[in-house]
């Protein structure tokens, strides 16, 4: 249960205390990307952190993926924490061989004797016309490697939580982060704090059909599960917190309850999370599932830059929702309301594009 005596933070102020907590505890840990120290501190995450840890431990780097992430390698093998920021998870794929080839097979192919204890924030998102090669959400690229552990928050508790885990794990984490999630708002508890990693969080109980979801797509879970209530049909909706782990004790019991699932990606479908819990489910649970499990996510193909062609291309509430109609073999339909505002921002205050 959240604290509600906690004090209330945005998503972005929560992975900036995150930050600040844990380089108080960690006086050797540095951090440092791709706008660390500019006007706008990457969103707000970064602000306060140079001018109150000086310049050697909170610093700006070179437009060079590869080599900020082979930085943080060198380090943690000297027994230096970092957390290094890339402002765009796509630009970040420059990088890779460092990531898949280094830090994910360090501890594996020199017996246990080193570890690697770097932290990747990589920011995720679209809208506002970001196109094919700024909005894409690979997680499961990541997901797919043993060595990595990959993080998606949803709310502002989670993403300081789960970095604090993340920052004093022994192994390299992906921390992704939505950016239609910043101005999320929750009670987050101060100082020390850290949920741990590989846990999914059941946010609302229903015996007729499970939800499985993570990053943005959760709210938009529970926003059909609302929905649907009207309708008499309750739903389990699962917050995978990361996504590898995947915390499949918790997503299986949800399915043995409800003898139906629906899992959500953020990401495109073949091969996706989504299909992973979907495959997981049908080996293990064939015999107790009431309908064919079924997966929502992105169509197979880039993302189009054109405002019109992108108008129902993500799972969306109602979407969701009249998902789970067909699999319930209900007639119901849910329209997205006319006048809701425009569909490539989460709400008025969104002030874009970066």
């Amino acid at each position: 249960m959240p604290d509600t005596s906690a004090p209330q933070l945005t998503f972005v102020d929560a992975v900036r205390d995150g930050i600040d907590v844990a380089m108080q505890l960690d006086p050797h840990m540095v951090c440092y990307g791709l706008g660390a120290d500019d006007p706008k501190r990457i969103f707000g995450s970064m602000s306060g952190l140079a001018e109150k840890y000086g310049n050697t431990r909170v610093f700006d780097a070179p437009t060079s993926e590869a080599a900020m992430t082979g930085i943080a390698i060198g380090a943690a093998l000297r027994g230096v924490r970092s957390v290094t920021v890339h402002q765009r998870l796509d630009f970040f794929l420059l990088a890779m061989d460092q990531l898949i080839n280094n830090a994910a097979k360090w501890h594996f192919m020199f017996g246990g004797q080193r570890s690697v204890p770097i932290v990747i924030r990589l920011i995720l998102g679209r809208g506002w016309g970001q196109g094919p090669t700024h909005s894409q959400s690979l997680h499961s690229w990541f997901a797919h490697v043993p060595g990595l552990k990959v993080v998606m928050p949803t709310n502002a508790a989670d993403a300081k939580g789960l970095l604090m885990s993340a920052i004093f794990d022994p192994n390299p984490v992906v921390f992704m982060e939505h950016r239609w999630l910043h101005q999320a708002v929750s009670n987050v508890p101060v100082g020390d704090y850290r949920v741990p990693l590989g846990r999914a969080h059941v946010l609302r109980q229903g015996g007729d059909i499970t939800l499985t979801a993570m990053s943005f797509l959760v709210p938009e879970a529970l926003r059909a599960a609302t929905m649907l209530e009207g309708l008499g049909i309750k739903c389990d909706v699962i917050d995978l917190c990361t996504v590898r782990p995947l915390d499949w004790e918790t997503v299986s019991k949800s399915i043995l309850k409800t003898g139906r699932l629906l899992a959500l990606d953020s990401g495109w479908l073949t091969c996706s999370v989504a299909s992973e819990i979907v495959a997981l489910a049908c080996e293990r649970h064939f015999r107790s599932l009431r309908c064919a499990p079924r997966r929502a996510g992105m169509p197979d193909h880039p993302e189009p830059t054109s405002f019109e062609l992108t108008k129902g291309l993500h799972p969306s509430a109602e979407s969701i929702a009249n998902d789970v109609c067909d699999m319930l073999e209900l007639p119901q339909r849910f329209e997205i309301a006319a006048g809701s505002g425009p569909h490539d921002v989460p709400g008025a205050w969104f002030k874009g594009p970066f």
